[in-house]
């Protein structure tokens, strides 16, 4: 099917969370289709009836939405080419089945899994592909009558082509050829009535009028199987274009075993969803050059699908910190504000109905605080001192500055001079400690980075009269006085 509006399908089975490898595969279906001007297809893949939930069909739309991923039609919001989920669409795909086994492309299997699983256990050992071989294939009208008498209930297998080649024209990978006769036959419907992933995937896509078919590289060796019962049922083909797979660290597949894998515990961890987007489009996708922060609408623009590679991609902790970190420079502080107050909240740091005027305030933080930003839950594990007295000081701040004997004096003197100052702001704190500076004789770091260790706990941070001007005059006299009394024992200790 070749057309300059494509339409794409993306399949997740609801059989548990939405792992990053899909929302890898979405993001790649999703960017090539809006970039064309093409449509996006929801399908949901639910013919594992033992392990599909509804739970996990809700985790797969949360993570979908939360990413910002939508798609023109799907079971939430119908179509032309419904029903879009799986087990709604036995009837049709009992039909297409009949068709092959009427033309004798498919026939009725009554081996039990145990039996096939022998057998192909027995092609292993004398080092064979371990293929389906049935041998109900060859089995006569009086045979099968037989097998069903004694109440077997048949699966349905595909007959696969036993020599020659079948070609797979691929996108990214170009020609591949795959031979026939390693490939054995395909179960297309089981015992239980419900088709197969690879059966059901082939009658979807041509009913759904599928023009690609782009979906990771661990699909690669199904792909001809699906080409040859395509060809079977007389269904034109779409175009394929395998993707790179996602790889952990250690550049083995992305497991558990590499940390979070859900895209819901990204969300958690305080990850922007333009920023995963971004990070996700970036494993096996070069955009050409340097740059690699691009908003949504840059990706949209840019995203092609002939610069995409063959080599897996590996899904780096450190450099998603990263990109999430220039979006989050990038964000509109009301979008950062909305964002990040459930997550103070649930931090404990925050009310639940904050005030106009609180809100106000918070924005302010988060504006001083951006720059130094790698996930939004970081401004509130890391610097408590914003909300609470309830901190301690650092190792460094308690070695390097609070343990010396003639820090106490000049914080309790600077904290009497800040309570007493009438107008409150960066300016004038700034002024007001180089002054005291000037007059204790010593130079400025000698009194401006024991006050930060005062106030904040810390030895680093954002500008430190700017970051006073959010603390509440009364609490950072408090906190320099507490301080003082702190560093006195210290010198008292040592």
């Amino acid at each position: 099917m070749v057309s300059d509006k494509p339409r794409v399908r993306f399949p997740p089975s609801p059989t548990g969370f939405l792992h990053v490898g899909n929302a890898h595969t979405f993001v790649f279906n999703w960017l090539f289709a809006r970039r064309l001007g093409g449509q996006v297809v929801l399908r949901i893949e639910d013919t594992d009836e033992l392990r599909s939930t509804p739970e996990a069909l809700d985790a797969i739309y949360d993570g979908l939405k939360w990413l910002g991923l939508d798609w023109d039609e799907g079971p939430d919001i119908g179509g032309p080419h419904g029903p879009y989920i799986q087990s709604e669409r036995l009837q049709i795909y009992n039909r297409y089945c009949d068709q092959l086994l009427a033309s004798g492309r498919a026939y009725p299997c009554y081996c039990t899994k145990e039996e096939l699983d022998q057998r192909r256990e027995e092609l292993r050992a004398a080092g064979m592909p371990p293929r389906l071989v049935c041998p109900c294939r060859e089995l006569s009208d009086d045979q099968r009558a037989a097998k069903e008498a004694e109440g077997r209930r048949p699966a349905v297998n595909f007959k696969m082509a036993e020599t020659g080649v079948t070609v797979v024209e691929d996108l990214i990978r170009g020609r591949l050829e795959f031979a026939n006769s390693e490939m054995g036959d395909v179960v297309i419907r089981k015992s239980s009535g419900y088709p197969t992933y690879h059966f059901a995937v082939v009658v979807d896509d041509h009913l759904m009028k599928i023009t690609h078919v782009i979906r990771g590289e661990d699909h690669i060796s199904n792909t001809p199987r699906h080409l040859q019962i395509m060809d079977a049922l007389g269904f034109e083909r779409p175009q394929h274009a395998h993707l790179p797979m996602v790889l952990g660290e250690d550049r083995t597949k992305l497991s558990k075993r590499h940390g979070a894998t859900n895209v819901a515990d990204y969300r958690e961890m305080g990850f922007l969803p333009d920023a995963m987007l971004n990070y996700l489009a970036l494993l096996g996708w070069s955009p050409g050059g340097e740059e690699e922060i691009f908003s949504r609408a840059e990706l949209i623009e840019r995203f092609d699908l002939s610069r995409v590679g063959k080599a897996g991609s590996v899904f780096e902790r450190g450099k998603l910190e990263y990109v999430n970190s220039e979006h989050i420079k990038r964000a509109p502080r009301e979008s950062l504000l909305e964002q990040m107050v459930p997550i103070f909240q649930e931090q404990g740091l925050l009310e639940q109905e904050p005030s106009a005027e609180r809100l106000e305030w918070l924005g302010r933080v988060i504006e001083l605080m951006r720059e130094r930003m790698r996930t939004l839950r970081e401004l509130g594990e890391r610097n408590r001192y914003f909300f609470t007295d309830e901190f301690d000081y650092d190792e460094k701040a308690r070695r390097k500055w609070l343990s010396r004997p003639e820090v106490p004096g000049r914080l309790r003197a600077l904290a009497d001079r800040i309570e007493t100052l009438e107008r409150y702001d960066a300016e004038s704190l700034e002024a007001l400690a180089r002054a005291l500076a000037q007059e204790l004789e010593i130079g400025t770091g000698q009194l401006f980075h024991p006050c930060r260790a005062a106030v904040t706990g810390c030895t680093v941070g954002p500008s430190l009269f700017h970051l006073m001007e959010l603390l509440d005059q009364a609490d950072v006299v408090r906190r320099l006085r507490r301080a003082a009394d702190f560093a006195e024992r210290l010198s008292q200790q040592s």
